[in-house]
């Protein structure tokens, strides 16, 4: 339990898409809360969006309102992130973040125990 792998990041170009995808060990579903962050150079951890494990209630940055989706497949233990609409702003390594009980703030990084190693995505012409 615990163990996060993060894939799907690249290079796209602006008003491109991609999809994150976060492999969990375990049954993915035991989680409480699932989280994606970002972190871009030179600036703090940041919370990208979240999924309660209690009733599947999603939230978001408002950056990212309306262009991400977060959403996750029990059956195959994985968080997705589909990111469209991409801006060179949205450049960052991603995390996906999960713990056994509520994360509140979902935002705050100090809510989580597990972290994947990230997925670098690059925005850019």
């Amino acid at each position: 339990q615990g163990q996060l792998v993060e894939s799907g990041g690249g290079l796209v170009q602006p008003g491109g898409s991609l999809r994150l995808s976060c492999a969990a060990s375990g049954n993915i579903l035991d989680y409480y809360s699932m989280s994606w962050f970002r972190q871009a150079p030179g600036k703090e951890r940041e919370g990208v969006s979240c999924i309660s494990g209690s009733d599947g209630a999603t939230y978001y940055a408002e950056s990212v309102k309306g262009r991400f989706t977060i959403s996750k497949d029990g059956a195959k233990n994985t968080l997705y992130l589909q990111m469209n609409s991409l801006k060179p702003e949205d450049t960052a390594v991603y995390y996906c973040a999960s713990d056994f009980f509520e994360s509140d703030p979902w935002t705050s990084t100090d809510e989580y125990a597990y972290w994947g190693q990230g997925t670098q995505v690059t925005v850019s012409a």
